[in-house]
């Protein structure tokens, strides 16, 4: 397969390797390039410090021991003399071993009076570095101010010091040798050579492996993008490389899922409620032409036809009322506006208005109302949902014109209870009567839209609650709507 040049696998490789060569590139210049001068540099401090520390103990009783220890531990050659150039002391990092050789050959010599006493240098078997005589002049023309200077070779620190025994100044020469890491930066540069190839040959694999894990996934995520809202949206998708990319799978799994409801949604919307549309549409247009061609001077006529004409409005403005309102409640499943309501009182302002509504006909309520049942919701809501129900009641109920509406306490759930006294509902039918627009086509067209049902159950799943139904065909049924026991403020 080709691997395109832009694409996330090679970046992510290209990035990696060449976050490696500038790893590798900056660890080159450290221990080859600049490796000499960092090496010198800590070489001058140290050396500057061991002087400090001379210089300290100068007039001590134990002054050669302090610069045995001193020259020892930082590898540095120690001269202390007269301002003419005579040695007091002088001390190396081999200064043991001189040392003790030294008083060996001493006590089997005939000349005793070489030997001199503790702060005094034991006989003369090192001489003094080339260019003492020229460093004394530089010391004594810098007024007894500290000297430095160095060569390609070693580093020279200078100073007058009041050293134990003597009682004129003494002069403290310390030096150190520079070149030393001279030979070791060969010996690195092979080393890093092998040890460069080796990680850049294991970070090429390694790197193009990494690009590889990331890109498989991604390229997934990148196809279920594409087909978001697709019949064939592929949810196959491999969980457990990355906990975000992981989450960005079931995030489009759930957009996708919104998506095909929503296109569901408009093809029914257009498949099912397109006729109820055209109807009330068609009979107005129908009876407005009537009242224009016919019946504009007949006074009764046109009457009757015009009442048409409103009761068409009223249903088609009901329709497109219930479609607006079945949308608002898809859309916006929401709950910061719950609060406290009064579920009693609610009911029984529902009823009331059905009994204002139908007072001059003979339509009937039996109300079996337990009081001091609250939950919390919207208010505006569940009083649209128990007012479906309702009207839903009174749309099939039998020739007795009566609907019962119960609420009461069950399982410390509230339950509301409408029930009609109709011709039932068939078993089969029974698992669909709350589907969208399912009354406009299978129940003789009772209902304004087929909505009716579909929002109290839209609205029952935004307050996590349950709604179910029983009937029996002949006897009519009985509708019921469950508030989640978490809903009920005790």
């Amino acid at each position: 397969m080709t691997t395109k040049p832009k694409s996330f696998k090679t970046k992510l490789w290209i990035y990696f390797m060449l976050f490696a060569a500038i790893i590798f590139s900056v660890l080159w210049l450290l221990q080859t390039v600049f490796l000499q001068s960092f090496y010198n540099d800590m070489l001058i401090k140290n050396t500057k410090r061991a002087a400090r520390i001379i210089e300290e103990n100068s007039s001590g009783e134990n002054v050669t021991d302090v610069i045995d220890t001193v020259t020892l531990d930082n590898s540095i050659l120690v001269f202390v003399t007269d301002t003419n150039g005579n040695v007091i002391y002088c001390s190396d990092e081999y200064k043991g071993a001189h040392q003790k050789n030294h008083i060996d050959d001493m006590k089997n010599t005939d000349e005793p009076d070489k030997i001199m006493t503790k702060n005094k240098h034991i006989g003369n078997y090192r001489n003094l570095p080339e260019g003492y005589g020229e460093f004394l002049v530089n010391l004594n023309e810098n007024g007894g101010t500290p000297i430095e200077y160095s060569t390609d070779m070693i580093y020279v620190y200078g100073t007058y010091i009041d050293y134990y025994g003597t009682e004129e100044n003494a002069v403290l020469y310390v030096s150190t040798t520079l070149d030393a890491v001279g030979s070791a930066v060969s010996i690195i540069r092979v080393q890093l050579m092998w040890v460069t190839l080796l990680s850049l040959i294991a970070g090429f694999i390694l790197s193009w492996f990494i690009a590889k894990s990331f890109d498989k996934p991604v390229s997934q995520l990148s196809l279920k993008a594409k087909k978001l809202g697709d019949p064939d949206y592929p949810k196959e998708f491999k969980k457990g490389f990355c906990t975000e990319l992981d989450d960005l799978s079931d995030k489009l799994d759930t957009t996708s899922e919104k998506l095909i409801e929503s296109r569901n949604f408009q093809m029914e919307l257009l498949a099912n409620v397109s006729h109820d549309l055209r109807t009330p549409l068609t009979m107005i247009k129908g009876y407005a032409e009537i009242i224009r061609d016919t019946s504009w001077d007949d006074e009764e006529q046109c009457s009757a036809d015009i009442a048409v004409i409103v009761r068409e409005t009223d249903r088609l403005t009901g329709l497109v009322n219930e479609i607006l309102e079945y949308s608002e409640l898809k859309v916006g499943e929401r709950t910061e506006d719950f609060e406290k309501i009064d579920l009693s009182v609610l009911i029984n302002k529902v009823c009331d208005s059905f009994e204002n509504l139908y007072k001059h006909k003979d339509e009937t309520i039996e109300r079996e109302i337990e009081k001091g049942i609250f939950v919390m919701g919207n208010s505006s809501r569940l009083e649209r949902a128990v007012y479906n129900l309702i009207d839903n009641a009174f749309r099939h109920t039998d020739e007795s014109r009566k609907v019962t509406v119960r609420l009461y306490s069950c399982d410390d759930n509230a339950r509301i209870e409408v029930v009609d006294y109709g011709m039932g509902i068939p078993k089969q039918e029974i698992e669909h009567i709350w589907d969208r627009y399912y009354t406009s086509r299978q129940r003789k067209g009772k209902g304004v839209s087929g909505l009716g049902l579909a929002i109290v159950k839209q609205t029952v799943n935004m307050h996590n609650g349950k709604c179910f139904a029983e009937s029996e065909e002949g006897k009519g049924s009985t509708f019921w709507i469950e508030l989640d026991k978490c809903h009920i403020l005790k």
